[in-house]
């Protein structure tokens, strides 16, 4: 049980910090018009890692595979957080 609780510590810690990385992508200079892959990319960046944590509590509840479900959120947010900063314009 407590290793249950420390995995989804971390992958909220994880989470919080791709968050934190996203917000530079919105720091960037602004331009008149963004195009619709830093739409994306800055949706992606700022969004996506609390979608994943979502998505992956969704699939603990449903499959009762808490520690799997931490994991695979941690791996999630860090691909939609790698995802966003690389289609987010510079």
């Amino acid at each position: 049980m407590l290793t249950v609780v420390l995995a989804w510590l971390a992958a909220v810690a994880v989470g919080v910090a791709a968050v934190l990385f996203g917000q530079s992508t919105r720091s960037a200079p602004r331009r008149r018009r963004r195009s619709r892959t830093g739409r994306i990319g800055l949706f992606l960046s700022l969004s996506g890692p609390w979608l994943s944590l979502l998505a992956a509590a969704g699939a603990g509840a449903a499959t009762g595979a808490w520690l799997v479900a931490a994991a695979a959120g941690a791996c999630g947010v860090v691909l939609t957080a790698v995802l966003g900063f690389v289609l987010s314009p510079r």
